[in-house]
C-alpha cells in the first residue's frame, strides 16, 4: 500500500468506526454487549497497526516537522484509546465508582475521553493526508491570487510507449 493510501485509509477506518459505534447498544447494566462492538475493537486495532506505519511513512519523508509531528501524535492517541477501549470493554468494577464533582461514573468519564480523541485522531489524521498529498505533489510551490479559485490541473497523461 502506498503511503498516501494509508494516510486517507486511516480517514475512512476512522469514519466507519463512527458509524459501527452509533448502530452499537451496549447495556451497561446488564453487561449485554452487541456484537458490532468486537468488530469496533477488530478495527480499532487495525487502526493502531495503520497509525504506525504512517507515522513510519512520512518519518522518512523529508516533508514539514509539523506534519511528522502530527502523525506522531496520531500513532500516540491510537494507543491511548486502545489502553481506554479495553477498560471500556471489560469494565469490570468501573461502573459504580462515582466522580463526586461531576456526578458521573468513571466508567462514562472514560467513554467520554475516549470519543473525543476518537474525534482528535480522526481530524489529525485529516491533516496528515491532506498535508502529505499537497507536499508530494509539490502544491505548496504554486502561489494563486488572492481570491482567485483556480480550476483543478488536468491529470497529465502518460508518455506513449515506444
Amino acid at each position: 500500500m502506498k503511503l498516501w493510501q494509508g494516510l486517507f485509509a486511516m480517514i475512512w477506518i476512522a469514519f466507519l468506526e463512527f458509524l459501527i459505534v452509533m448502530s452499537t447498544h451496549v447495556d451497561t447494566f446488564s453487561g449485554v454487549t452487541d456484537p458490532l462492538i468486537y468488530i469496533h475493537s477488530t478495527l480499532g486495532f487495525a487502526m493502531i497497526l495503520l497509525a504506525l506505519n504512517n507515522y513510519n511513512g512520512v518519518r522518512n519523508t523529508t516533508i514539514a516537522g509539523r506534519v511528522k509531528r502530527t502523525a506522531q501524535s496520531t500513532f500516540q492517541l491510537s494507543i491511548l484509546m486502545a489502553v481506554l477501549g479495553v477498560i471500556l470493554l471489560f469494565k469490570g468494577d468501573l461502573l459504580p465508582i462515582m466522580i463526586p464533582v461531576i456526578n458521573v461514573s468513571l466508567f462514562y468519564a472514560i467513554l467520554f475521553v475516549h470519543v473525543v480523541n476518537a474525534f482528535a485522531i480522526l481530524t489529525q489524521a485529516a491533516a496528515v493526508a491532506i498535508a502529505y498529498d499537497m507536499w508530494e505533489d509539490r502544491e505548496f510551490d504554486q502561489v494563486t491570487k488572492a481570491g482567485e479559485v483556480p480550476a483543478m490541473p488536468a491529470p497529465a497523461k502518460p508518455a506513449p510507449k515506444p
